[in-house]
């Protein structure tokens, strides 16, 4: 990605500048807990059994594991009337965004929260559903950005959101950390319902969720008629390097010609897909046991610690506005500019001017919010997947930083 390799040059740069001091890298949102050993140990043991005649299993089902497709059913959408057979096992939430992308086709208008996760877009933009980028607005053509503003919660104004034919919608938000209230999503799901919009739902960071807010689209009535939802044992399980993934693709949801969409679905996967490592299947079963659970649990507030921390040491820059840190991992930080014009536009830096400056001044890693959309000019987002030490001492240099 090109946002990834600017980074990646400006902290060559910075290594070189400044050859003796750590650089503490916030910025990619990749796991650094190790994976408890309940887990690691049932990957070993399915790897061990294909050394022996009786453990060997070449192919299994495209669609995954039927053992690891009801754990899911009966743990992550317990009384939500997911059956198993709804649910496709894959090798991660990204690639799973991709395959949507192909059974959708070409022929479709996209919708997409602004800011949100690249992916959305740029899958899009390969598939030909939108078009070139203007470098005035930073906007794809034939794409419609679903504004979020922070005295919204960062949830679009569905009044003024034109009717589309597939909507991206992420819950808890990256990069802003925010999680949808219910009411929010209820009228997510009447909005699609009213239009005939398929929504694809990424909850890559629903296990974060620390107050009342929903973890799943199927918690909304009328959800199974026009939404799928994506998952990831990636950011709560730590397997990022593992590649394990689930999406839920519900019977009832249906094209306008009444025929279901599930079945091309299963097509897609059964023909561009062989199936999620057994291997990793089988550390996402021991995941969903009761004592993996309870392991894992331990993790996530680790990180859910870290992002607390984050959020108080940036909340500690004169006039910052920093946002997330309590249901997902992440922190979006805004630092006006004072005393440099009266318009929002020209009192605030962007978000280059802003990774820079931290870069340069606090020796930390962080992500540009242009990365994300239009929407996310002017922020950065700040990750708390890293180690305890780090994070302390990122605060520490950030409480020590006193902005202009």
């Amino acid at each position: 990605m090109m946002l990834t390799n600017l980074i990646s040059k400006r902290e060559t740069e910075h290594k070189r500048k400044y050859p003796d001091v750590e650089l503490i890298r916030l910025g990619i949102g990749d796991t650094t807990e190790p994976i408890p050993e309940i887990i690691t140990s049932a990957m070993a043991e399915q790897a061990l059994a294909l050394s022996t005649t009786e453990g060997y299993r070449g192919y299994g089902p495209e669609q995954g594991n039927q053992e690891l497709r009801e754990a899911i059913a009966s743990t992550v959408y317990k009384d939500l009337g997911v059956e198993w057979e709804e649910v496709f096992i894959s090798d991660g939430a990204q690639c799973d965004i991709s395959r949507l992308q192909m059974l959708f086709g070409s022929g479709v208008t996209v919708a997409v929260q602004d800011p949100s996760f690249p992916a959305y877009v740029d899958s899009s933009v390969i598939l030909g559903q939108a078009g070139g980028l203007d470098e005035h607005t930073c906007r794809h053509a034939n794409m419609v950005y679903m504004r979020g503003l922070p005295e919204n919660n960062y949830f679009p104004d569905l009044a003024k959101t034109p009717a589309t034919d597939i909507i991206f919608f992420c819950s808890p938000n990256n990069p802003t950390g925010i999680a949808a209230s219910r009411s929010e999503l209820q009228q997510l799901v009447d909005f699609a319902r009213k239009n005939g919009s398929i929504i694809v739902y990424d909850c890559a960071y629903a296990s974060f969720i620390s107050d009342e807010s929903p973890r799943s689209i199927f918690e909304i009535p009328g959800a199974k008629e026009v939404a799928i939802e994506v998952a990831s044992f990636s950011k709560f399980a730590g397997f990022t390097g593992v590649r394990l993934g689930w999406t839920v693709v519900p019977n009832e949801l249906r094209y306008a010609t009444g025929s279901p969409v599930i079945m091309d679905f299963n097509r897609i996967v059964t023909t561009c897909f062989n199936g999620a490592s057994n291997i990793a299947q089988a550390g996402g079963l021991a995941c969903l046991s009761k004592e993996g659970q309870e392991a894992l649990r331990s993790r996530r507030e680790r990180y859910r610690e870290n992002a607390e921390i984050l959020l108080e040491a940036f909340k500690s820059l004169g006039g910052a506005r920093a946002y997330g840190g309590k249901n997902a991992p992440y922190v979006w930080v805004e630092v006006p500019r004072e005393g440099r014009g009266s318009t929002p536009s020209s009192s605030r830096r962007s978000g280059w001017e802003l990774f820079d400056e931290i870069l340069e001044r606090s020796h930390i890693v962080t992500v540009p919010g242009i990365g994300f959309g239009p929407g996310g000019d002017g922020y950065i987002r700040v990750s708390a997947f890293g180690h305890r030490g780090h994070i302390l001492e990122a605060s520490a240099r950030l409480k020590a930083l006193l902005m202009p």
